[in-house]
């Protein structure tokens, strides 16, 4: 039986969650979901830009696990771009840190 994977760390919760293509309406849609901690490998190592060993200690995981969940990441955006579809933000296996930060 295989062991349950860790909590990801966090440090910040997202305030927008849900973006969509202009003039289509939400209804018409499908949607991908994009875990918390999918956004906040995105945010440290594209936004931040840290080198992946150091998004890998924020996170609390090994560097082969940040770059599948980068990997993960990456592809849904660009799905999500390319094919015109939805993306929602929630759910995932994290924790937020005491000093979480709110994302504006």
């Amino acid at each position: 039986m295989a062991r349950p994977p860790k909590r990801r760390r966090v440090e910040f919760q997202p305030t927008f969650t849900y973006f969509k293509p202009a003039g289509i309406p939400k209804n018409e849609l499908e949607e991908l979901i994009l875990n918390v901690e999918e956004l906040e490998a995105i945010r440290l190592k594209d936004r931040e830009g840290l080198e992946q060993v150091e998004c890998a200690q924020k996170m609390h995981v090994s560097r082969a696990t940040f770059q599948r969940i980068l990997v993960s990441a990456r592809s849904k955006i660009a799905e999500a771009i390319i094919e015109g579809k939805a993306i929602k933000i929630e759910g995932g296996n994290y924790h937020l840190e005491e000093n979480q930060k709110i994302q504006r």
